[in-house]
Order: structure tokens, then C-alpha cells, then sequence
């Protein structure tokens, strides 16, 4: 059975993970501004580890297209006292970050992950997580936020992907980090067209292959929107199904904004799936 190591905690990756998304920020394409302040932050934390989130993720900084950079310290404001507070609670807590300050400050706090949308690659990041115990979630990024889909361009956007990915693992352990620890996320949005986002869900067992966790997060994002033509707070249901198309083809953590729906989809999925085990 395979373990996820994050921090202190031991995560059975037997089932799919739910990560709920705790944005602490104005500027978040699907929330911004809505909890604009740590008890806002803390309280709905809490709601979503009662609805069934395994592992919180707090951000303190958008990375929606176009999004404008935040100076670490201000990050660190914002997202300090929700991890020490959610920590004391004893959930999962994980930080989404890509500024090495903010990793170590978040790592005091409690934080038993560190997920990057830029795969440890800003300088001194690795250094930041590395002789840490914490989790680390790798992402697939082409390009930044302020210009990712401007026009993003692959020879093969799944062999690219994965490509890049098992060279970021490489990295890792060769800096002395267990694939205990690591998690692969193809970074569905981020420089990537609909017809990549499509081709990557599709293909996500090809990341599988790797033997390190995907996580696939695509809760509320654009390619719902083009698909359904459903506005940002419609997309839920579009975000199950995708999340369940994700499960099918092996991905062990999903991260999203409604964790009660992606919760009770799994519990149908398990339920089906342990059947069939059993039969």
C-alpha cells in the first residue's frame, strides 16, 4: 500500500486524497477576496476538513493567469497564522508557494507540504524543503503566470510533461529526497491550451507510470468553463467528473474548492471499486 510521508503524517494513498483550497488572497480567479482575513481563513479551513479534505492547502498568492507577484513577506503575513492555528488543530497542512522564504516560514509554522507550481525550480527552494520531512508536490508549469497562455506551444504535451517531471524527481533525490515525499502534478491551466488540458487528462496513467502520486487539480478552471460554458462559481459538477476521469487513470490526490461533492463522489467510487475487488 502506498504511503505519502508529510511531515509527521503517513498518508495512505489506498484511496484518493482530497486537498481543499484555502486561498488567502484579493485576486484568486474563483474566490479572491473572499476570506480576506486569518479567522475567515481558519473557519473555512475547518469547514473544509469537516466535509471530508484530507490535506489543507493554503496559498497566499494567486497564480491565475495574469496575476501580480507578491512580496514574500506580505505572503508570509497571510499565511503564518492560518497554518500555526490549523497545525494546533492537527490537520494536514499544506503551503502553495514558490518563494523559498515563504516555504521555511510555513515549514515552522507546521506546514507538512510544500506545493510549487514551479517544481522547487526558483533559487533556493530545494535548499528551503530539502532536509525537511515535508511533502512536496511538483508541478508542470510552461512559462509564469503573468504570461502562460499567451501561447503555449508542445512538440507533445503529454511526453513534455512527463519529461519534465521525471527529471524534477531526478533532482529531488539526488538532493537526498525520498519519493516518499514527492508528489507529480501536470499543472492543468498553467500554459496549456484546452486541447492540452484534454490530452494530459486523458493520458494522466501515462504520469502514473513515473510511481510517484499525481495530483490532479482542475477545480473551477477555465477548460470547465469552455467546455460547459458554465461561469466560474457553476462548475462543480463539471469539476467531479473531471476529477473522476482523473481517478480513472490513477491520480491519488485531487485538489479542489468543494470538497463535500468530490467526497461524496468518492465515497460512490470506492464503494464500486471495492466491490469489484471483492467480487
Amino acid at each position: 500500500m502506498s504511503v505519502l510521508h508529510a511531515g509527521s503524517h503517513r498518508l495512505s494513498l489506498a484511496h484518493p486524497l482530497v486537498m481543499g483550497i484555502v486561498n488567502i488572497t484579493p485576486d484568486s480567479f474563483s474566490d479572491g477576496g473572499r476570506l480576506g482575513n486569518a479567522q475567515a481563513a481558519i473557519e473555512h479551513a475547518l469547514k473544509l476538513r469537516e466535509d471530508g479534505a484530507d490535506i489543507l492547502d493554503v496559498g497566499g498568492e494567486s497564480t491565475r493567469p495574469g496575476a501580480a507577484a507578491v512580496p514574500a513577506d506580505e505572503e508570509i503575513r497571510r499565511v503564518r497564522p492560518v497554518i500555526e492555528a490549523l497545525a494546533r488543530c492537527g490537520c494536514v497542512v499544506s503551503i502553495d508557494t514558490t518563494k523559498p522564504e515563504v516555504m521555511r516560514a510555513a515549514l515552522d509554522a507546521g506546514a507538512a507540504m510544500v506545493n510549487d507550481v514551479m517544481a522547487l525550480r526558483a533559487p533556493g527552494a530545494l535548499e528551503a524543503v530539502r532536509t525537511s520531512d515535508a511533502a512536496v508536490c511538483l508541478m508542470h508549469m510552461q512559462g509564469e503566470p503573468q504570461s502562460m497562455q499567451h501561447a503555449p506551444h508542445y512538440a507533445d504535451v503529454v511526453e513534455d510533461v512527463k519529461r519534465f517531471l521525471q527529471d524534477r524527481i531526478r533532482v529531488c533525490e539526488a538532493a537526498g529526497m525520498s519519493r516518499e515525499r514527492l508528489v507529480i502534478d501536470p499543472g492543468f491551466g498553467f500554459g496549456k491550451m484546452l486541447e492540452h488540458n484534454v490530452a494530459l487528462l486523458k493520458h494522466l496513467h501515462c504520469l502514473v507510470e513515473t510511481g510517484v502520486p499525481v495530483l490532479a487539480g482542475m477545480s473551477r478552471k477555465s477548460m470547465l468553463g469552455t467546455l460547459t460554458g458554465r461561469a466560474v462559481e457553476a462548475r462543480e459538477f463539471a469539476g467531479v467528473a473531471a476529477h473522476l476521469a482523473a481517478v480513472a487513470r490513477g491520480a491519488r490526490l485531487l485538489r479542489v474548492h468543494d470538497v463535500a461533492a468530490m467526497r461524496d463522489a468518492l465515497a460512490v467510487w470506492n464503494a464500486v471499486e471495492e466491490q469489484q475487488d471483492g467480487a
